[in-house]
């Protein structure tokens, strides 16, 4: 099984990535530790060709859970994937996840990525790129996107899991584990 996980920023893909792959006893693909490197440099801007390289690399596999919204490599994992889970909830809760996070993630100042030294601080909250402020900034036009996904007949080959509400991430998360034979 190979599953890409898509979301608003803040909609909790990484967590639910991690149970998943743990439940398939599959690779977790983060494409934002992939992406961000030491001092905030994202491949996917500065050399969108390394990063293609290293995704499709990554994606190669035969059981993966993916999680991330980079365009750029899209194609790439779709082309690849088995099923598509989007976390598709409500922006009151998205931004109240995103905020409980940021602001743990800079008092505890815990580095994002091991080895790039990228830690969230209260200093870059105002930030235009800072994920609080790119979540609100996003949510809509993600919303569109993947709902034009999931109704693309080229992805007609794709399992298609819309989650709307949280409770049932975890019923997906064991479905899916229970299917995987």
């Amino acid at each position: 099984m190979r599953v890409a996980v898509v979301g608003t920023s803040g909609s909790g893909k990484t967590t639910f990535a991690g149970a998943l792959a743990k439940a398939l006893g599959a690779r977790h693909i983060e494409l934002d530790a992939i992406n961000w490197q030491a001092g905030w440099k994202d491949l996917n801007a500065h050399d969108p060709d390394e990063f293609r390289r290293r995704v499709a690399e990554a994606v190669a596999g035969e059981a993966w859970v993916s999680c991330g919204n980079y365009s750029k490599v899209r194609p790439l994992v779709l082309a690849r994937a088995t099923h598509l889970v989007w976390l598709d909830y409500p922006k009151a809760l998205v931004m109240a996840r995103v905020l409980r996070r940021s602001f743990a993630r800079a008092l505890t100042g815990d580095e994002l990525w091991p080895g790039t030294g990228n830690r969230e601080t209260f200093a870059r909250w105002l930030d235009r790129e800072h994920p609080i402020r790119w979540a609100w900034d996003t949510y809509a036009r993600r919303r569109r996107d993947y709902a034009a996904m999931f109704d693309d007949p080229a992805l007609a080959h794709v399992a298609k899991h819309r989650v709307t509400r949280p409770r049932d991430a975890e019923a997906l998360i064991a479905t899916l584990a229970s299917s995987k034979g």
